[in-house]
């Protein structure tokens, strides 16, 4: 069991040192540490990153120095791998590829996050809004998650139905948009993950749902897996939730592309 998606005190996660550990305590065979970036110059996106701390573009050395002196201890028994979490937006994506060609992570992460400015995990954001305008949303939001796809700027798409979080916007994804990101993925070498950031909450919310699960499966899309941890003590219980999640559906994950040499990669 590896786990590719994980958060560390370089962005809105606990000490790098422990989040390594707990992975170790654990059992799992590799933890990916995938910090969030925002690289765009635009003034809302710059504000969330002043606001968040999600300024890994001007970190990433000294946390690959950190990563480094975890991998040369002696009794290091779990693969650590250098990842990132990119805010995407497709008005950035040419902020983003040349960022990631610079900083040469072992695999990237690409999330929407936002819509028109607004960030689709705030329900506040959205409560004064007519059924109209929500269904707008959930169209670009799926817009802007088929372009991060096509854009083949990432590894990994992660929690594809992010919008599935917010009250006001959950439930309004139907088949056509599942179809469309499936559509995607299937012609893009990215990989969306299961993600389990939510599914040992009170929300018991697995990315992708069900229905958008069934419709990768349908077009034999690879899933690679993240727990999306931020503190030491989620790692354990949310791996844990993975590998039965995965063995109950008959799922065999794939690592992300960019780690080669790394885990075999297989399909379903």
């Amino acid at each position: 069991m590896r786990d590719f998606h994980a958060h560390t005190n370089y962005s809105d996660g606990k000490f790098l040192r422990g989040m390594v550990q707990a992975a170790e305590e654990a059992g799992l065979e590799g933890i990916g540490l995938t910090d969030h970036c925002t690289i765009s110059s635009r003034e809302r996106p710059a504000t969330v990153r002043n606001v968040y701390g999600f300024n890994l573009d001007l970190t990433y050395e000294r946390r690959r120095r950190a990563i480094e002196t975890e991998r040369e201890r002696e009794d290091r028994s779990i693969e650590i791998y250098d990842g990132v979490e990119m805010d995407y937006d497709p008005r950035d994506e040419d902020e983003i590829r040349t960022f990631l060609e610079e900083a040469n992570f072992d695999y990237a992460i690409g999330s929407v996050h936002g819509v028109d400015g607004l960030n689709v995990q705030v329900p506040s954001n959205f409560a004064e809004m007519t059924d109209a305008e929500l269904d707008r949303i959930v169209d670009d939001y799926f817009e802007n998650l088929v372009a991060l796809v096509e854009s083949e700027l990432f590894d990994v798409a992660a929690h594809l139905d992010l919008i599935e979080r917010t009250a006001p916007l959950r439930g309004r994804a139907t088949r056509d948009h599942y179809e469309r990101v499936a559509e995607a993925l299937a012609r893009s070498r990215t990989v969306p993950e299961i993600n389990a950031g939510r599914a040992v909450s009170d929300m018991a919310l697995v990315h992708p749902s069900e229905p958008f699960l069934e419709t990768l499966r349908a077009y034999d899309i690879p899933v690679t897996v993240g727990s999306d941890s931020h503190r030491p003590s989620e790692i354990g219980e949310r791996a844990a939730f993975l590998e039965e999640y995965l063995a109950e559906r008959g799922l065999e994950p794939v690592a992300p592309p960019g780690l080669e040499p790394g885990p075999a990669a297989g399909r379903e």
